[in-house]
């Protein structure tokens, strides 16, 4: 790895059009840190032993949305103009937030959050779908690289940034702040060119009306593929590692180590940096078709991670959940650059709302599985975390691996 493979992703900013989007996609995903940073804050104010309860309860309105109404997003992304999919559901999005500061009752959240995630499922799969209309086949992994990159980042910079905004200006103000980053993201979207689709999209539009088959047909040609659909199971794996680092790292360092918050902010960022790296250098790592040594090697490598964790110190559990972070980027990303090459143009909006269902009912499934083995067994989750997750392993690659044909993956 040199210097070449850091920078090598940043090569797509030369798109202007992909640029911008790029710009609008870092502005919305730091107003979400917000949003979830005064949320948290907001639960404790309605019931400080319930906070937990509050936010789990939140997370879980936030998947189910994700998970019904994805797949309809990607159908409607192929049938209407993407740019005004983007923008009017930003632009939703950015009311929901401004009527946070107002609630007075606790089930006001719950609405407020289905609501702005249904909005949400609509505008990320199109996001997605944008990026191989906009960027050359030469620079698309470099687009998807910086994309997840800059997610990962976010993922562990926002938080911190939202907790210095809701010093300065308070549990409640800090939404208005999180509409302004909204507004922002919304200019960069309303003056992107008019259209980014395929020449015949209003052709498209007007031979197939709306129908039930759309997404059913988005779920097929997910699973149709070999390379997609190795690429989502391995998704599966990954994400019952990553569902028991989200909710029991918390768990090893107070309890297990006696450790405080701080000590569980660093961990945290050690597996954000982990996970960033991974994903500004995937594209250079690994060029074939299927992306399998990529894919196996990630999974493998976070699901050794966890295997070891709650017999290691502090200082190596840095170091190992460094290593998770770069699992899981690399087990991760190869998704959506495999549905962007092997998908028709014409269906890839429908696909892509669909792989979002997918993958995020895999962590539906993982939560569960994280939380009640980390009750169960107090002193060995992460090791039996890890033992299922490198079964899955080992299940996916022996059932649902692309086959070789004529000597090539």
């Amino acid at each position: 790895m040199n210097l070449t493979n850091l920078i090598e992703p940043f090569q797509a900013l030369r798109n202007k059009v992909f640029a911008k989007l790029y710009v609008a996609q870092t502005i919305s995903l730091l107003g979400d840190a917000i949003t979830w940073v005064g949320l948290a804050l907001l639960s404790y104010q309605f019931g400080e032993e319930r906070a937990a309860a509050i936010l789990a309860t939140a997370l879980t309105l936030r998947v189910t949305a994700f998970i019904i109404f994805s797949p309809f997003a990607g159908v409607l992304a192929d049938r209407i103009a993407r740019k005004k999919i983007l923008y009017i559901t930003h632009f939703i999005r950015m009311a929901l937030v401004g009527l946070l500061p107002f609630i007075n009752a606790e089930w006001q959240i719950y609405p407020l959050v289905f609501l702005m995630n249904v909005f949400n499922a609509f505008f990320s799969p199109t996001y997605r779908s944008v990026i191989p209309q906009v960027v050359d086949k030469k620079l698309y992994r470099q687009a998807i690289g910086l994309s997840a990159a800059t997610y990962q980042v976010l993922g562990v910079l926002g938080p911190g940034l939202a907790g210095i905004l809701a010093v300065w200006f308070g549990a409640r103000e800090i939404f208005f702040v999180d509409a302004v980053t909204f507004i922002i993201a919304g200019i960069m979207l309303v003056t992107l060119p008019k259209s980014f689709s395929r020449p015949n999209h209003t052709d498209v539009r007007k031979k197939h009306p709306f129908k039930w088959q759309d997404v059913t047909k988005g779920i097929k040609l997910l699973f149709q593929n070999k390379y997609v659909r190795f690429a989502l199971f391995i998704e599966l794996v990954s994400a019952m590692a990553g569902a028991f680092i989200l909710v029991n790292t918390i768990v090893l360092i107070k309890s297990g180590l006696n450790l405080t918050d701080k000590e569980y902010g660093w961990v945290m960022a050690a597996f954000g940096v982990g996970a960033a790296i991974a994903a500004f250098v995937s594209g250079a790592l690994d060029k074939t078709k299927s992306r399998q040594v990529s894919l196996m090697l990630g999974a493998l490598v976070l699901g050794l991670a966890i295997s070891a964790a709650n017999y290691l110190s502090f200082p190596l559990l840095l170091v190992f959940w460094v290593f998770a972070g770069l699992g899981q980027s690399l087990a991760e990303i190869p998704s959506e650059t495999l549905i962007g090459e092997n998908i028709p143009d014409e269906e890839q909006g429908k696909v892509y709302g669909s792989h979002f269902a997918f993958s995020h009912l895999w962590w539906a499934f993982a939560y569960p599985v994280a939380g009640y083995l980390g009750t169960a067994f107090p002193n060995k989750y992460f090791l039996y975390g890890g033992i299922l997750t490198l079964l899955l392993l080992v299940v996916v690659f022996l059932f649902l691996r692309p086959k070789k044909r004529n000597g090539i993956v």
